[in-house]
């Protein structure tokens, strides 16, 4: 018991040292954290973008979009022109089950972004048009690159979209 209550007793002095030696001290543990999350989401930087442009068209209205350098991308590429019946789904994005699975490599992308486009599981392309945090798992195929109009142009329905190289 006295070993136990020693070992306790070095643990916290030692993070007591340790927080005080920080100058942001109250944030020391949620900065942490913070890191650990992050070091487990894949990162999707302006390097994983590439210089391919492509064309969302909703209606009448025209989105330039583009494409990140990754396998999924490239093979979404392929299949363009690309004209789906997308479903509405939370209020927030549509999708479309390929018949096809495409390569992919998902991970947990935290927050969402309207204009994100990205594929659930290997074979569901996902427009969302509003954005929110998740927990889900997507791999990025592209993103629009001024959504500010996009809620508008999809509506609340199921609705017709035609991807363009």
């Amino acid at each position: 018991m006295k070993n136990f209550l020693l070992i306790i007793s070095t643990v916290l002095i030692l993070s007591f040292l340790c927080a005080c030696s920080n100058e942001n001290a109250g944030s020391a543990a949620s900065e942490s954290a913070v890191k650990i999350k992050e070091s487990t989401v894949k990162n999707f930087d302006k390097s994983e973008k590439s210089d391919n442009t492509f064309t969302v068209n909703i209606g009448d209205k025209s989105f330039s979009a583009q494409l990140y350098n990754n396998e999924t991308a490239k093979a979404f590429a392929d299949m363009l022109p690309l004209t789906l019946s997308m479903n509405e789904l939370n209020g927030n994005e549509k999708y479309y089950n390929l018949k096809k699975p495409l390569p992919s490599d998902s991970s947990e992308v935290i927050n969402i972004k309207s204009g994100d486009i990205m594929l659930y599981k290997s074979n569901c392309i996902v427009l969302f048009y509003d954005s929110f945090s998740t927990d889900y798992s997507y791999t990025k195929i592209g993103y629009i690159e001024n959504p500010s109009e996009l809620a508008d142009a999809v509506g609340s329905d199921d609705i017709t979209i035609t991807f363009n190289k």
